[in-house]
This record gives C-alpha cells, structure tokens and sequence, in this order.
C-alpha cells in the first residue's frame, strides 16, 4: 500500500458510442436516456461506476470476495452479491460477534470492521458505501464522487426493427420467425466531471495506486465492456486536474469552463474528429497542474 494521495484532483472524461446504446432506460422501453427539454444525452453516475467496478475486478481482483483475509481490489457491489456475507467477514477478522443491524457497542471495534471494509473493498474506499444491513458495517464517504455524463450535443435516439429467424416455443413453429425492437444512438460525444477529495482519501485509505487503477479504469472501461447493445463506446479524453493542496486551488467549476468541445463539421456530427477538444490554459492557475490523456496501458 502506497501512501495515500495529498492533493486535490478534478477531471473531465470524454467518451463516445457509435449506434450503440449507452445507458437505456428500463421505464422507456431501453431508449437510451436524455434530458426531454433539450434532448441532450444521459448517462448516469451509477452506470459509469458499474464499468469501473468491472474493470477492477477483471485486471485485479486477487480473491473471493465471500472469503476471509486480506483482498485489497475486491469490489463490494457485484452481482447477486450477497452484502450481508461481505460484512460478516469484517467481524470474523476482528473476532467480533454481530447484533442485528447494529454497530459493535465500543468505538474502537466499530472502526476496525469499518476499516475492514475499505481496506479490502476497492469501491468501498473508492465511492463509499452504505453498509447499515442486518449485519452492520456502518457508513463510508467515498473521495471519488463523478456527475451525470451528458451528450455533448443533442441526440435523436433511435430504433429499428429486427427479426430471429427461429422461435421459442414449439407451438410458434408456424411463425418461422420473431419480431423484436433495437434502441441506438447513430452517434454521442458525452462529458462527464468528477471530483476526488484528499481529505476522504485519507478516512478510507485511497491511495496513489488506487489513483492510477481509477485512471486506467476510465480510460479502458469500455474495452472489456462489448456487447451488441452497445456499438461502439471508447474513452477518448481524460483531462486531470491536480491542485497543489488538500482543499484545493481552484474552484473546480472554473477548471470545468477552460474544457470546451466545439462541433467542426456542418450538420450532424458522426465521429469524434468532427469535435476539437480544447483546454483554455491561462484560465488554470499556476497552482493547478494540467494532465491529460488519451490512453492509459493497462498495467503499466
């Protein structure tokens, strides 16, 4: 475990999908989301950290989450995990007895099980976590905090007919074929902001190299990520903000505003180079180092 970080950082992502569908909306038949005053795209915080949890645990996950000891990149929120076996392996390290959905009664002993949770849970330290269940592990601020990602400019979902040529049932046999619908973007340059705090950082245990892990996982996380309902999704652009201190040297809005993503083509853009990504630099201050990237190697 490296030291964990000591400065401030904000960061802007892009990443583009092309006749895919980014992040459907299970109460609008799977349409991928927008904002309906605008029609700009939407793509959740959730759904964003849902890909970086993947991504953790396919390059470094090293045990079974359900199992005792130390696992440093095992990731809480997985599916059909079971929450409450993950808690009790906190109280099975500290030889600790659980009550129904309370806290051990001494406050040394509830920060050992709460500590348990963010040393061996990556997204726990990460993100935090709510972990008041049947078998209590408390409540974590997590340092990485991301907004809702938007389209850059608006987008006209789409969808389109398809058919299986085969059916489900014998009893269908004289259909010879089924009907079924496919929700997709043409195309989507989509932003989104996000914030890691020093001062978390320090409660949870984030450190340098869970920084760097994050980092990668943005870039790449869509890479392991495919699937026909998707198209094409790619990180194109991450830019890092690094502030000299703790609290910081800029507000993190300003840095936000000297990120700009103009549209250089006439008519509907179809590809990324139709936008030109620019960094206006003398509105960051010295105090404020710029970073920025379009891929990260995995491992490295």
């Amino acid at each position: 475990m490296s030291q964990y970080i000591g400065n401030r950082y904000d960061f802007v992502l892009f990443f583009d999908v092309e006749n895919g569908n980014p992040n459907g909306d299970p109460d609008a038949g799977n349409m991928p989301r927008i904002d309906p005053e605008t029609g700009i795209g939407v793509v959740s915080d959730v759904c964003l950290k849902r890909k970086i949890r993947n991504y953790v645990e396919l390059v470094k996950s090293d045990g079974d989450a359900n199992s005792s000891g130390s696992h440093r990149f095992n990731i809480y929120i997985q599916e059909k995990a079971v929450l409450n076996a993950k808690h009790e392996q906190a109280y099975i390290a500290n030889d600790l007895e659980p009550k129904s959905k309370t806290l051990p009664k001494e406050i040394e002993d509830q920060i050992r099980v709460t500590k348990f949770m963010c040393d061996n849970f990556y997204d726990v330290r990460t993100f935090g976590a709510v972990m008041t269940t049947e078998i209590n592990c408390g409540q974590v601020r997590g340092p990485v905090q991301m907004c809702f990602a938007q389209s850059v400019d608006p987008i006209i979902p789409q969808e389109m007919s398809i058919t299986r040529m085969a059916v489900t049932n014998e009893r269908d046999i004289d259909k010879e074929r089924t009907m079924g619908r496919k929700q997709y973007v043409p195309y989507g340059l989509y932003r989104t902001e996000g914030f890691i705090s020093a001062n978390l950082a320090e409660k949870t245990g984030f450190d340098d190299d869970d920084l760097d892990l994050l980092l990668e996982a943005l870039m790449n996380m869509f890479e392991n990520d495919r699937s026909a309902a998707r198209g094409l999704m790619t990180s194109r652009k991450l830019v890092l903000f690094k502030h000299e201190s703790v609290l910081g040297n800029a507000p993190a809005r300003a840095l936000f505003d000297a990120v700009k993503a103009s549209k250089v083509v006439e008519g509907p853009a179809r590809h990324y180079e139709d936008y030109d990504i620019t960094i206006d630099k003398a509105a960051v201050p010295e105090s404020v180092e710029v970073k920025t990237f379009d891929w990260i190697q995995p491992g490295a």
